[in-house]
């Protein structure tokens, strides 16, 4: 049986509108603003909907989806420009990553 994903945050072109997890509210909210930023920009120029999942190992995945018959839609531009923000955001991704396993999962973090 999969586990289920758990969404940090989404932003959608179509809707024009972006989610942030409630759950995640206690995150400051500088970081609450750059994933906003980041995610909106995202779709404003790729199109689509992206959101920000944690997997059953609690790594941050960039998942796109579009619509069918959406033509607007750059797909290739999404691979590069995830590939782009898993390089200059890679310290906002590992935090965020380290900060569900300790708050959501209970692990202790050895130094």
């Amino acid at each position: 049986m999969e586990q289920e994903r758990v969404v940090l945050c989404a932003s959608s072109k179509y809707e024009e509108k972006y989610y942030l997890n409630p759950d995640f509210e206690g995150l400051p909210q500088t970081i609450k603003d750059e994933l906003q930023a980041m995610c909106v920009l995202f779709v404003e120029d790729i199109g689509g909907i992206l959101s920000l999942e944690y997997d059953e190992e609690a790594n941050l995945q960039f998942v796109t989806m579009c619509d069918k018959g959406d033509l607007l839609y750059d797909e290739i531009g999404s691979v590069l420009k995830i590939k782009q923000l898993q390089q200059t955001k890679q310290e906002l991704l590992e935090s965020l990553e380290l900060y569900y396993r300790v708050f959501f999962l209970g692990e202790t973090i050895e130094e």
